[in-house]
């Protein structure tokens, strides 16, 4: 990591913000000649690209992400994450506001639609908490709806999050989440490859993208409409061989295809946050995730609690417990799946559901 208040320091950063200016839209160009090389000087005087050193912005530019408590670190760091430095196309320079070390933490990354429903914000909530209960990073893409989500149930939770952004640190993007992205920074990180003053344009998410799920072990995704952003993400986990989890959903639901498609494809079934914690080797009592007691019960919705306390009662089919609460179906979903992330209702092997976690 580089402190502008030394000088040899602040030449060095220069450097690397013309490399950052030189490469952010062709990244893998920057990497084969990091690879042979990891001096920015080097590597700009093999590009042809030396005059960018003399570009008298650079100077401002440093000043400017001090002003904004943004730190840099470049490919060459010791704390720049070995699961993105591995990549082919890694970021020649990361801009980093908050702590850099909690890139170095084991990650999951929950993502989905911006116009979410009632029934993927729950699960995105559900799962960006029981994760941040389990110690794993949460990351997403600071944008609306799921990844908005799972930023602020992780941060409810007392976790880590890390935030990746399509533009320049100083335009972030969307603006309404600056309070959201500050308290991201406060224990975690707002990330970008971007340079300073460089807009959210649309062809910018698709290389954060590849950061999103380049950082972490698993990528969920919870609602994403047939051609998505998220979907872009799912496929970037899989050429990167990290694992892809789809929470499934309505078949006539347009925010479901997304997932529904990846489940067909040979994605992973999320059906409750147990299942992304064995893949990462964690137990399912791990930390403050584990079941949860009887205060859980004081932070569900209406329906999860008559549910619980129906089932408490007698185990049931989904049929069941359709009639004798006179839920409807999709209500009777949202309900099962938070009782089900909370580890609450577990299903038995003939299909009737059933309380666990109560002692």
């Amino acid at each position: 990591m580089l402190d502008p208040k030394d000088p040899a320091a602040r030449s060095s950063l220069c450097a690397w913000l013309a490399l950052q200016r030189a490469f952010y839209l062709s990244p893998q160009d920057a990497v084969r000649l990091l690879e042979t090389s990891p001096d920015p000087v080097q590597v700009l005087d093999r590009a042809g690209c030396r005059a960018l050193l003399h570009d008298r912005a650079l100077d401002a530019q440093v000043d400017a992400l001090a002003a904004l408590q943004v730190r840099a670190l470049p490919w060459t760091s010791d704390l720049y994450p070995a699961s993105l430095r591995a990549l082919p196309d890694a970021a020649p320079l990361l801009l980093v506001r908050g702590e850099p070390g909690v890139l170095l933490g084991r990650a999951v990354a929950v993502v989905g639609a911006r116009a979410a429903t009632v029934y993927g914000t729950n699960v995105a909530r559900r799962l960006g908490a029981s994760l941040a209960h389990a110690g794993v990073v949460v990351v997403s893409g600071l944008a609306r709806g799921i990844d908005a989500a799972a930023h602020r149930a992780a941060l409810d939770a007392g976790g880590l999050t890390v935030a990746f952004s399509a533009s320049g640190p100083d335009s972030l993007y969307p603006a309404e989440h600056a309070d959201l992205a500050a308290e991201i920074a406060g224990s975690g990180a707002v990330v970008t490859e971007m340079p300073l003053e460089t807009p959210p344009l649309p062809q910018y998410f698709p290389l954060r993208n590849r950061l999103i799920s380049g950082l972490s072990e698993a990528v969920i995704v919870v609602e994403a409409r047939q051609r998505s952003g998220s979907l872009s993400t799912a496929r970037r986990a899989l050429e990167q061989g990290r694992d892809v989890m789809a929470v499934p959903g309505p078949i006539d639901a347009p925010t479901s295809q997304g997932p529904n498609r990846l489940l067909r494809d040979g994605a992973r079934p999320l059906c409750e946050v147990g299942d992304v914690l064995d893949i990462l080797g964690l137990p399912r009592t791990s930390g403050r995730g584990g079941k949860s007691s009887g205060k859980a019960d004081a932070r569900l919705g209406s329906d999860s609690r008559r549910v619980v306390e129906s089932l408490a009662r007698r185990p049931a089919s989904r049929d069941e417990l359709t009639a004798r609460l006179g839920l409807g179906p999709g209500e009777l979903a949202v309900a099962l799946l938070e009782l089900e992330l909370a580890g609450l209702v577990a299903t038995d092997r003939d299909g009737r559901l059933r309380v666990v976690g109560r002692g």
